[in-house]
């Protein structure tokens, strides 16, 4: 940030993305970069944001497309080049993100540091506990730890290697309100000072005006609008909100019907 609070706008995009792709219904065909340390992925279900952030991580070869991080090229379909999910360096953690199921919260969090010296090692995942808030559960198995802390474990498992860029797919939807006020707020520092930007789907628009983030709106595989958080949700606020409330319905029907089930005799 600079002496006046603001976050220092890069020379060139932390990520440029051409993307072209049709998976069933959905036709993708979107071009945006990243030029905030902190951008919001917002849109109604199906819009392709999760598809957006798979492609990215090379988990999906779209039909047609070219990425760009950091000035180095991850993928571009028309030269045939497409560096593989591991050599990316950029970390993803999943709506429903997958732990090693034999190995402890510490061993899991270790677990792509092996480059590193032993010590080094050590010292990064004890970090990325307390980062985390689960120091206490570093010798649990992923089967000992609640939805939360699980959650929390595959964020500092795919924090830990200090990518070049974060992703992530809703991944605080499993904390209380406190605690992932509290872990954002600790989160957006340390990515600050590394220099890494961070790409996340939302569906709380606290959480885009907490990391004063750019927001991207995509609609039917297309971007609707992108900027700064102040500016695009002002006008799109009420408009969001019916679609976000749309989208958590069904969720909360679930929820009551299995609340409802669990009663029975």
């Amino acid at each position: 940030m600079d002496g006046e609070g603001r976050r220092a706008v890069p020379d060139i995009p932390f990520l440029s993305a051409e993307i072209e792709h049709r998976i069933g219904t959905l036709d993708l065909r979107i071009s945006f970069s990243l030029m905030s340390p902190w951008t919001v992925l917002f849109g109604p279900s199906g819009a392709g944001k999760s598809t957006i952030l798979r492609i990215l991580a090379g988990l999906i070869q779209p039909q047609n497309g070219r990425l760009i991080l950091l000035n180095h090229a991850l993928l571009d379909v028309l030269r045939g080049l497409n560096i593989p999910a591991g050599k990316r360096k950029i970390g993803y953690v999943t709506q429903q993100p997958t732990l090693f199921p034999h190995m402890t919260a510490r061993r899991n969090v270790a677990f792509g540091l092996h480059a590193l010296a032993p010590a080094e090692r050590e010292q990064r995942v004890e970090e990325m506990l307390r980062l985390f808030r689960v120091e206490a559960l570093a010798e649990r198995l992923p089967k000992e730890l609640s939805g939360g802390e699980y959650q929390r474990v595959a964020l500092a498992r795919a924090l830990a290697p200090e990518p070049k860029l974060l992703m992530l797919d809703e991944p605080f939807s499993g904390l209380d309100a406190d605690l992932k006020e509290s872990i954002l707020g600790e989160l957006t520092t340390w990515l600050a000072v590394r220099k890494v930007p961070a790409l996340y789907v939302s569906h709380d628009l606290a959480e885009a005006y907490q990391t004063a983030a750019d927001v991207i709106v995509i609609e039917n595989g297309r971007l609707d609008v992108q900027g700064p958080v102040q500016q695009v949700l002002a006008s799109r606020r009420e408009r969001l909100l019916r679609q976000l409330g749309a989208i958590n319905q069904p969720t909360q029907a679930r929820a009551q019907d299995e609340s409802q089930t669990s009663r029975q005799p």
